[in-house]
């Protein structure tokens, strides 16, 4: 199940609760043992400047990424929707 939903998550563009389109899942935390979602890591939009939003910054790959805890995902669709 949890490869599935990295599969079904992976690429998708993701969009703040008031409709703002950040940038694109780039990569997912996990737990291994417990499968366990932690952080979404976003690729941000080129138009988009991380220090406009409230989300925790990390370096993934060699390339700033927005960290977001799972528990801030309102829902999932053609996107992923984050709780601002």
């Amino acid at each position: 199940m949890p490869n599935e939903l990295a599969e079904n998550l992976s690429g998708k563009e993701v969009m703040t609760s008031n409709g703002t389109y950040i940038g694109e899942l780039h990569n997912i935390q996990m737990d291994v043992k417990t499968g366990t979602i932690g952080d979404l890591y976003v690729s941000p939009f080129e138009n988009v400047r991380p220090e406009q939003h409230r989300f925790e910054t990390t370096t993934d790959e060699g390339q700033q990424k927005f960290a977001i805890p799972v528990s801030r995902v309102k829902s999932v669709d053609d996107c992923v929707v984050v709780q601002q």
